[in-house]
């Protein structure tokens, strides 16, 4: 039996009562738990089930080629964003967009620590920083741009150049790139309404190149909608 705090991203219900959760932990990275019975009309823990929130597990080490139970957790640190649409959308993308791409990775405090900024900067109604959060990531995977003198950033090589190579990366989202690539705190870079859609789908492309199998969020239909 041990302790793992760790951001929940999914949870699945299974039978009557049980779940299976997705979460990423401070001290093993992705992992999958089993929990019993938090689906019973007396358990009053499933109001915690909510994407992103980091919570502290009881871990019981998994018995033949099952997966660890849950025996009990508790909230580490919650915010009031699940009552605020925008912020609401904005969870519900990043915990889909993360279940996905975190599913092999190890244990990473960087990676952590991000995540908990990153709702920081939710928290206090940063409505744009899932886009740059996405930036952040892909330095933490060692895939992001290489910035240069080019104007121009082509998606496929991660370079930036003086021609456009891809009809999304004109010279003003290429300078949204470029600028929160410089910037000393990423989440300070400004990314006008106007341009946000835009921005977001250069991000989807350039992890297409980049990330190894990687699928449009089944969420991505209903944040381009909240923030139209």
């Amino acid at each position: 039996m041990n302790l793992q705090n760790g951001f929940l991203l999914s949870y699945i219900k299974y039978g009557e009562n049980d779940a299976v959760l997705h979460c990423f932990t401070e001290e093993d990275g992705f992992q999958t738990y089993f929990v019993k019975g938090i689906y019973s009309k007396r358990n009053k823990k499933k109001a915690l089930l909510q994407p992103l929130s980091m919570l502290s597990f009881t871990i019981n080490p998994a018995r033949g080629n099952g997966i660890p139970s849950v025996s009990g957790f508790e909230l580490v640190k919650g915010h009031d964003l699940y009552m605020d649409i925008k912020a609401n959308t904005v969870i519900f993308f990043i915990s889909d967009f993360l279940n996905q791409i975190l599913r092999h990775e190890n244990k990473n405090p960087g990676l952590f620590f991000s995540i908990d900024e990153f709702v920081n900067e939710l928290a206090c109604k940063n409505y744009q920083c899932h886009l740059l959060f996405l930036i952040t990531l892909l330095k933490i995977q060692g895939v992001a741009p290489l910035i240069n003198d080019g104007i121009y950033l082509d998606p496929e090589t991660g370079t930036f150049s003086d021609r456009a190579s891809h009809q999304l990366f004109g010279e003003e989202i290429s300078s949204i790139w470029k600028t929160a690539l410089f910037a000393e705190n990423l989440y300070t870079t400004k990314v006008p309404n106007s341009l946000r859609k835009d921005f977001l789908d250069s991000l989807l492309v350039y992890y297409h190149y980049h990330i190894t199998d990687f699928k449009i969020p089944a969420s991505l239909e209903v944040i381009q909608q909240i923030f139209e």
